[in-house]
């Protein structure tokens, strides 16, 4: 689950904008015995990931307070790819210099091959997981396609190039099975 702030207003309908805070983060779905009503009048507005790859794509990190352990592997990984420990804000302010270009559609090519487990990238207008050496087709309701990364040209990158550095020093995200 992510949250990019309050985007939706007290009738609980989505109101314009993409984001209301720099700070995208990606939450557990379950935490303690919490329970929150979905889009709740004067609170953030939860957005729904089929998986953190997905999360880590659209621009956001595991969040700091519900997913502790994998923040902290996140900062580990960041370290090691950018040579200095980061404090959430350095990586928030980074992230969204980063996604702002790639939402815009500024996206860079890049050698499928060359990328880590974990990233996405655009090609034939679909996006696709790079996992286990293959790309897998995202949709909505899942991974429904396989193919070699090698049938794969003209590759946009999707996720985010500081998240694909992250991945490349070692953070081990979460997917669902692929096909």
């Amino acid at each position: 689950m992510g949250n990019r702030g309050i985007l939706h207003g007290s009738d609980r309908e989505l109101v314009s904008g993409t984001w209301r805070h720099k700070n995208w983060v990606a939450c557990t779905l379950a935490y303690k015995d919490w329970h929150r009503e979905v889009k709740t009048p004067h609170t953030y507005t939860e957005l729904f990931f089929l998986d953190e790859a997905v999360s880590l794509a659209a621009g956001h990190r595991p969040c700091a307070f519900c997913r502790r352990s994998d923040f902290n592997a996140f900062v580990v990984a960041w370290e090691l790819a950018f040579g200095s420990k980061p404090r959430a804000t350095d990586m928030d302010r980074q992230l969204h210099a980063e996604r702002v270009p790639l939402i815009r559609g500024e996206r860079p090519l890049v050698d499928p091959l060359a990328l880590p487990d974990g990233a996405f990238v655009e090609t034939d207008g679909h996006a696709w997981l790079v996992w286990t050496g293959a790309g897998h087709r995202w949709t909505h309701h899942g991974y429904v396609e396989t193919r070699t990364l090698q049938d794969f040209a003209n590759c946009k990158l999707i996720t985010s190039p500081c998240i694909v550095k992250v991945l490349q020093n070692g953070y081990q995200l979460s997917v669902k099975p692929v096909v």
